[in-house]
């Protein structure tokens, strides 16, 4: 075999951008410099040929080091693009070549290689897959003609089946020029109404496309094929009774409209090639395309709209001659419409591209006067140009909203109309409920000062969230925006809101769709500025009595309205902010909510769900006040809702607190306020928490403020009295030995022991502060003499009370000994038998205290 020429290798350096294909899009992998060239081993001697792109900005970084090989399948696409798949990951990559030459110099070098991988013979191996390849043009079809249709589909179909068959397939399809051959069969068998020959038409067509091959796919939109082509596939066998009209729809030529002269014939006809390509795909091909075909369409048109979008931004002279257009003293009403519309492609056509391209068209367009297109786009009478307009603006916000921004706070110094303004003028008249939707989001993408506060920014001690939020600092703000929120309460939020204000006197609330839809939009931005502008939110909601109007909605007959309502003022009292609840009562607007409630009950929808939610939400947040509110002014229609548990709870809980909700903790099972403060005990000593050490204004709160005490402790004074002994003589009851403690029992003086040990200890603990505590512990002496008593003791010990049990139960819950007390006081005072009167010693009385206020200080 003669030996094959060694291709030249290209050591020119041809400035080149790399992509890469991820998930169906095109990523930018960098500009730099690509050479092809053979690697040079040490001995000397050329081994790997391989493609080397290195970095424009930064030399010694390589961007791409790719190996060429057999089964990377290397293709080139007219004038600048070379693509191909890495056989190691199965990734697609591309070159796009500034100049058509280097990218031609390239391509020789590469295929080159390939020839010579496919002319070389494959080892001596009967099973090996590469044996098809020494012979890729060894196939042959019958000519092109009407008889032979049938037979070149068959023979088609087959070759299509196998990869080598579709190589050989795609070069024959290439070199006989297989589709300017079937163009003319078209006509001749429309004019011959012969169906089947057109259906096999369409078959070969599909085939042909459908080997995803790039030049295949161009050559079949270029301007002398994309009719033919299109006419053979409006003929589908699959819908035998349907034609379609493709042709028609491409050879309209009003399609294409030249706002400007595009004096470039090469991008020219990239414009009509992507449109053809973007037809083809969304239209034409759209049943049948697979992966592969769907990959290299999309690859196709990306390509060309970047080459068209980086003529179009980098044409001064071009963008000068269209932004003046709407600068023109004869206004030209139509051509500024062309040009609205024209700009909308070519920001939809920007939000394919990487974002430093799409950033530097905006800028372009910007600098050229882009917010004046929008603001004559927002205001012009035809919808599509309106539709324009606002895309336009969405689409430049969702790339960089601070980009607008800035040009609105441009327009504010120089005391022109902002931008803002023209969008609530378009939201208050726009009938397309489509623009109004973009409209809104728009007004609070650009007015959302920052992001609130997250949760977990507060501190969180013992359990509980520290109460931080009113005196953390907050973020710096920007002094721009904070200048543009304040032009935008003074002025443009009553404009914007003007409809909710107007509603205040109207009797009647029948809205047109139009209206409805106004209320729905202007509500959710309402809600979205009460959160996110919350002092300037608040005094616009006091000053202009917008809760009040919004409560209006729940007269109205449309349900969705009234879900609106419904929803603003759920989310006031979601912000648990006092003024917003104050605000809400104040109003008295959650009469109407029950009224809703109770006349949607009997059915379970969305609003009667709404409603419930509402009155849940206050229940499991426990806002006492408007709990207070709703018993207090609406417990008619309450009772009238009694049957639910929700609003039974309200009306038990409200009669138990005597209406004291202020002070009261509704949804817990409690007796009294002491009670709740003697279940937190130290955990060490299980004493109170009471009683561990204070300052002296602590302490003298804790004696003062508890009215509820100083009630409860006149009838055991008054019991000390009727028993002939002075509370200040008798600080504490207390036993000196089971024996007495047993005669105690057996005399009947049970209560009156307990009567007097609760309110002695009134008196220890005010005296502990003044008592040292002894140098010997008598409670683990007695202990000791406890555990050597006999078994006969251990039975009855539940009945004899010894200063160890003293001492505890001077640790026991203080609520538990005033309801004993008070108890105790109300049989006495009843007119109960007689208690006796027990006196002890001095002795024991000061060995009780001292016990006690060792217990103490152990707490």
């Amino acid at each position: 075999m003669a030996a094959q020429p060694v291709p030249h290798p290209s050591t020119d350096k041809k400035r080149v951008k790399v992509y890469e294909l991820r998930n169906g899009d095109w990523f930018d992998r960098g500009t730099g410099f690509c050479t092809a060239a053979f690697n040079i081993s040490e001995a000397g001697q050329q081994r790997d040929p391989r493609v080397i792109v290195e970095s424009e900005d930064h030399p010694d970084r390589v961007i791409l080091n790719t190996r060429i090989c057999k089964e990377d399948g290397f293709h080139k696409q007219p004038d600048t693009l070379i693509v191909w798949t890495d056989p190691g990951n199965g990734v697609d990559m591309a070159l796009s070549f500034q100049e058509a030459e280097g990218c031609a110099m390239i391509w020789e070098f590469i295929n080159g290689i390939q020839q010579q991988y496919h002319s070389v013979t494959a080892p001596d191996d009967g099973l090996s897959d590469d044996l098809a390849m020494d012979a890729p043009n060894a196939i042959s079809l019958p000519p092109a003609s009407m008889a032979n249709l049938a037979e070149i589909e068959s023979q088609m179909r087959g070759y299509s089946g196998t990869a080598n068959g579709r190589d050989a397939l795609t070069k024959y399809v290439l070199n006989e020029d297989l589709i300017g051959k079937l163009i003319p069969l078209v006509t001749d068998a429309e004019d011959l109404e012969s169906l089947n020959d057109l259906h096999r038409l369409c078959n070969i067509m599909k085939i042909i496309i459908l080997l995803n091959d790039t030049s295949i796919i161009e050559h079949a939109v270029s301007d002398e094929c994309v009719i033919g082509v299109v006419g053979a596939l409006e003929y589908d066998p699959d819908f035998p009774s349907h034609k379609a009209n493709h042709r028609q729809w491409l050879e309209g030529e009003g399609r294409y409209k030249e706002v400007v002269r595009i004096e470039d014939s090469q991008i020219l006809k990239k414009i009509h090639q992507t449109y053809r390509l973007q037809y083809l795909k969304d239209v034409v091909l759209a049943r049948i395309l697979d992966d592969n075909t769907f990959s290299v369409l999309n690859s196709l048109i990306f390509f060309n709209q970047v080459d068209i979008v980086q003529h179009l931004q980098s044409n001064a002279t071009f963008l000068a001659e269209l932004f003046n257009i709407f600068k023109s003293p004869q206004p030209d009403q139509r051509r500024k419409k062309e040009a609205v519309l024209f700009i909308q492609q070519c920001c939809a056509i920007a939000k394919n591209l990487q974002p430093p391209a799409r950033q530097t068209l905006y800028n372009n367009f910007l600098a050229h006067g882009l917010l004046q297109v929008i603001n004559f786009g927002l205001r012009h009478g035809d919808v599509a140009v309106r539709v324009g307009a606002t895309d336009i603006l969405v689409s430049m916000i969702d790339h960089d909203p601070q980009m607008i921004r800035s040009m609105i706070y441009r327009q504010l110094h120089e005391k022109q109309l902002p931008l803002t303004d023209s969008l609530i003028d378009l939201l208050l008249v726009e009938v397309d409920l489509g623009v109004k939707s973009q409209i809104s989001d728009a007004l609070k993408v650009l007015l959302d000062q920052s992001p609130p506060p997250q949760p977990e920014a507060f501190a969180k001690a013992n359990g509980e969230y520290a109460v931080r939020a009113a005196t953390r600092i907050p973020p710096n703000a920007d002094p721009q925006q904070d200048n543009f929120l304040n032009s935008f309460y003074e002025s443009s939020a009553t404009k914007l809101f003007q409809p909710l204000i107007n509603l205040q006197g109207r009797a009647s609330m029948e809205f047109s769709v139009q209206q409805a839809s106004m209320f729905t939009y202007l509500i959710e931005i309402l809600c979205f500025f009460i959160r996110q502008h919350q002092h300037r939110s608040k005094f616009f909601v006091l000053n202009n009595d917008i809760v009040l109007r919004i409560s209006q909605l729940l007269n109205c007959p449309e349900k969705f309205l009234k879900l609106v309502a419904v929803r603003f003022l759920r989310q006031l009292i979601g912000l648990q902010d006092e003024f917003y609840v104050k605000h809400v009562i104040e109003k008295k607007v959650i009469g109407p909510i029950l009224d809703v409630l109770a006349k949607t009950m009997p059915r379970d929808n969305l609003l009667s769900s709404a409603c419930l939610e509402f009155f849940e939400f206050i229940r499991k947040e426990n806002i006492k006040e408007l709990v207070k509110h709703i018993v207090e002014n609406y417990r008619d229609k309450v009772q009238a809702l009694a049957y639910l548990d929700l609003f039974r709870t309200f009306l038990i809980r409200y009669d138990q607190t005597g209406g004291f909700s202020a002070n009261m903790d509704y949804f817990l099972e409690v007796d009294d306020e002491p009670r709740k403060r003697a279940n937190i005990v130290n955990p060490k000593t299980g004493a109170l928490m009471e009683h561990l050490a204070m300052d002296q204004a602590e302490e003298e709160y804790w004696n003062t403020s508890d009215d509820e005490d100083d009630l409860q402790t006149r009838p055991g004074n008054r019991l000390s009295s009727m028993n002939g002994e002075s509370s200040g003589t008798k600080p504490l009851v207390d036993y000196a030995s089971d024996e007495e403690g047993d005669e105690n029992l057996e005399a009947g003086a049970i209560s009156a022991d307990e009567e007097r040990q609760s309110g002695g200890l009134r008196k220890a603990d005010e005296s502990l502060r003044d008592v040292a505590p002894p140098p010997e512990r008598l409670s683990e002496k007695r202990r000791r003499e406890e555990d050597e008593e006999d078994d006969l003791s251990k039975m009855v010990q539940h009945k004899r009370r010894n200063s160890t049990s003293a001492s505890s139960n001077a640790s026991s819950v203080s609520g538990v000994l005033r309801k004993k007390k008070a108890i105790s006081g109300a049989r006495d005072a009843g007119g109960g038998p007689k208690k006796i009167a027990i006196s002890l010693s001095p002795n024991l009385k000061s060995g009780n205290v001292q016990g006690h206020s060792r217990f103490d200080g152990e707490a």
